[in-house]
């Protein structure tokens, strides 16, 4: 059940012929799979509706697409990215959610590193992207040992960057998503230190144009059944989703099936839990002052499957 005071938007709304214009990043993997199959182009084709696709290279401008109106809906973006998005005041409605993984991020150090405890980190230099969910898991290790950022160096790197200053040794430790978690523990031996289990959920959150979902419910609804279907097949066949992503993002098959065990591709609708978490990332954000003012979650409409 959705918490109290968070609006469920209609399914059956009318649908008029129209496209609908859809984000993705290479990391949307179920998503991928139905641009690459052309699944939402049959099954929307009944509805009057038409599909085009729009690359991103990053969740919040994606987002920030959705919220001026040039897109309609956004694959997946990482739990982090909503609360810039509404910081910034955009009008966007939580659509669905893939269940927690929280075992698809973690803190991890060098195989022959000494550190073997978070409090072990005080007064190390650790590398993680600020604002992402990285930031926030380690915000709450930190918390869980008694620490507090003011405790570590933070090193603020793309995941590029902070690959190449994880393997020369200039910082401890670093603070990272798969599939570039799979990628340094197969390819550079790391070893995890602490993962998201207990701390952070690690959700995947889908969200849509809130006038959009007001009208379209019917489209919203086909799209939402074409996911679960789409995340059922890719756990279902795990070697054979791999190979087909792998080329896609520049990795070898056994690191994106590495990193696709972590990950649910459970599909559903949001439910409360999502949302007190995404409230507690974008509090955590705000006592960083790294929002520009506070978010209230619960003022965001919610899309249902009814």
């Amino acid at each position: 059940m959705i918490a109290t005071g968070m609006a469920a938007l209609p399914l059956h709304a009318q649908t008029a012929r129209h496209t609908l214009r859809i984000g993705f990043q290479k990391s949307s993997t179920l998503m991928i799979l139905l641009k690459s199959r052309e699944t939402l182009e049959k099954a929307l084709a009944p509805l009057g509706a038409s599909v085009q696709w729009y690359e991103f290279t990053s969740g919040l401008p994606l987002l920030e697409s959705l919220n001026i109106g040039n897109l309609d809906l956004s694959a997946d973006v990482a739990d982090a990215v909503p609360p810039f998005a509404l910081a910034a005041g955009a009008n966007l409605t939580y659509y669905a959610i893939e269940t927690p993984s929280p075992e698809a991020q973690a803190i991890v150090v060098r195989q022959d590193s000494p550190i073997r405890e978070i409090a072990q980190l005080k007064g190390q230099r650790i590398a993680f992207a600020k604002g992402a969910g990285a930031h926030y898991l380690l915000l709450e290790a930190l918390a869980g040992a008694g620490l507090s950022i003011r405790d570590i160096e933070p090193a603020y790197l793309s995941p590029a960057d902070a690959r190449a200053a994880f393997e020369r040794g200039s910082v401890a430790a670093w603070v990272i998503w798969d599939p570039f978690l799979a990628a340094v523990q197969r390819q550079a031996n790391a070893r995890i230190l602490r993962d998201g289990k207990g701390l952070s959920s690690y959700r995947r959150f889908y969200l849509a144009a809130t006038p959009y979902a007001q009208r379209h419910g019917a489209v919203l609804a086909a799209v939402y059944d074409e996911l679960r279907r789409a995340g059922e097949w890719v756990k279902q066949h795990p070697a054979a989703a791999a190979q087909w992503h792998a080329p896609l993002i520049g990795l070898d098959a056994p690191t994106v099936e590495a990193a696709n065990r972590r990950r649910t591709y459970q599909v559903q609708t949001v439910d409360a839990a999502s949302l007190d978490e995404q409230q507690r990332i974008a509090d955590a954000f705000g006592s960083q002052k790294i929002l520009p003012r506070r978010v209230v979650v619960a003022d965001s409409p919610v899309w249902r499957r009814t």
